[in-house]
């Protein structure tokens, strides 16, 4: 069974760190494209930050450039979103998603694989 496991989100002052983690389960991450993904209330989703596992080569939205770091580890197949300097504007749910087809690093999300969201909220 194809899975992703996500942890990580919770409550965080402004200029605080938190760390996401996405782990496969039932596949391999090799050959696919990771992306962190976010949904915040009345506005659009979109691609934070993706990986393209075999490449190493990453997307940033322009938001997080230099706060956020995507990374991979191969031995626990799992990646990593770390998240520095947050803003209240971070606030949102974030989903991690894969896939073999993918535009800019990112996966295109109607071949993807969704792991649950988790809530990220950052206070001012």
């Amino acid at each position: 069974e194809v899975q992703l496991q996500a942890s990580g989100g919770g409550l965080v002052q402004a200029g605080g760190s938190l760390t996401l983690s996405c782990a496969a389960s039932g596949f391999t991450f090799d050959g696919y494209s990771i992306g962190w993904f976010r949904q915040a209330p009345g506005k659009d989703r979109e691609a934070v930050s993706c990986i393209n596992y075999r490449l190493g080569s990453t997307f940033y939205v322009d938001s997080v450039k230099g706060r956020f770091t995507i990374s991979k580890d191969t031995p626990t197949d799992t990646v990593y979103q770390q998240m520095n300097r947050l803003k209240p504007e971070d606030t949102a749910v974030y989903y991690c998603a894969a896939a073999q087809r993918f535009v800019d690093e990112c996966p295109r999300p109607d071949y993807a694989s969704w792991g649950r969201g988790t809530q990220v909220t950052v206070s001012s």
